[in-house]
């Protein structure tokens, strides 16, 4: 087990290269000018414009700024903010709270959603049961997200008035209020990553009920609720990780946008804002901060296939 997690920390070291040199590259590859923006349509000619490049160092060769981007980056300095002049890792660090909580809340959301109905359907194959929870998961991966925030928030903010007006509420703050309003923005984000999870769940239990272990558990009078949750859903569960790994990275995507639909202050509001400013600095630093943190859980997970099956372990 030692040797697997030894292994994978190792290939984390150049993913994190490949990452910071792909997101310095996208960056870099955006048109316009962060000197420009910062002057202003007022003052934005030619000589100031190179004036400010080259206070920032904007001016000097791409390699040049690539090398000591990664390098700073990896000490953990993810430079200034063209904007705020604040540091990058300062301003990720507030915003990070709350893309967390709404990511988290629907991560538990789509797993709760997704293994209690995958296994529902998987333990009826082929029976009205199971085409019920097909034809439910359907239905989520297809509704968008946003549009099932913004009903939500009609229906129980508006309308009933049981759903507080302000979602987003710091933990250390009152953490009563920040359960409350992460209710409505994990559901609304969980939904749809659920479906990945029941369709993955689903196949995975039916497939291990018609194992031969399974009739042979049976033939020795096992309770069928015990092979169900001892046995079946223990062997199902490496596809189950794979999808719950992807579906973070879904959640991730998704959440830039719900962060908008519930007004949180996270990380995807301030990725927007450093977009359409050309806070280069600011977007680079943001996009690195969600990449390392789905390379984290990717990492969790292989080591979690080695701990529930011992064939995925090295020799």
């Amino acid at each position: 087990m030692l040797k697997l997690i030894g292994t994978r920390l190792l290939l984390v070291v150049p993913q994190l290269l490949i990452v910071s040199t792909l997101v310095f590259l996208l960056v870099y590859l955006i048109p316009g000018s962060a000197a420009a923006m910062i002057l202003g349509d007022a003052g934005a000619n030619p000589e100031a414009i190179a004036r400010v490049e080259a206070q920032l160092g904007l001016d000097r060769p791409f390699f040049v700024r690539l090398f000591e981007w990664v390098a700073a980056a990896l000490h953990g300095d993810l430079g200034t903010s063209l904007q705020s002049g604040r540091p990058v890792a300062d301003l990720v660090a507030e915003r990070i709270p709350a893309t967390l909580s709404l990511v988290g809340g629907g991560l538990l959301v789509a797993i709760v959603l997704g293994l209690s109905l995958g296994v529902l359907a998987g333990t009826h194959p082929r029976r009205p049961i199971d085409r019920g929870v097909t034809g439910f998961s359907s239905l989520l991966q297809s509704v968008p997200e946003f549009w099932l925030g913004l009903l939500m928030i009609l229906v129980f903010v508006i309308h009933l008035g049981i759903a507080p007006i302000v979602a987003w509420v710091p933990p250390q703050q009152d953490l009563g209020a920040w359960l409350r309003g992460l209710v409505l923005p994990a559901l609304a984000l969980g939904a749809g990553a659920s479906a990945l999870i029941i369709r993955q769940t689903r196949a995975a239990v039916a497939s291990a009920l018609e194992s031969r272990y399974a009739d042979t558990l049976t033939a020795a009078g096992v309770p069928r609720h015990r092979i169900i949750w001892v046995y079946g859903l223990k062997n199902a569960m490496v596809p189950v990780l794979a999808s719950s790994a992807l579906a973070v990275s879904i959640l991730f995507g998704t959440s830039l946008v719900m962060e908008r639909v519930f007004s949180f202050p996270g990380l995807g509001t301030m990725l927007l804002n450093g977009v359409l400013s050309k806070d280069f600095p600011l977007v680079q630093g943001t996009v690195l901060v969600i990449c390392v943190i789905v390379i984290a859980v990717n990492l969790v997970v292989d080591i979690g296939y080695g701990l529930i099956n011992p064939k995925a372990r090295p020799q």
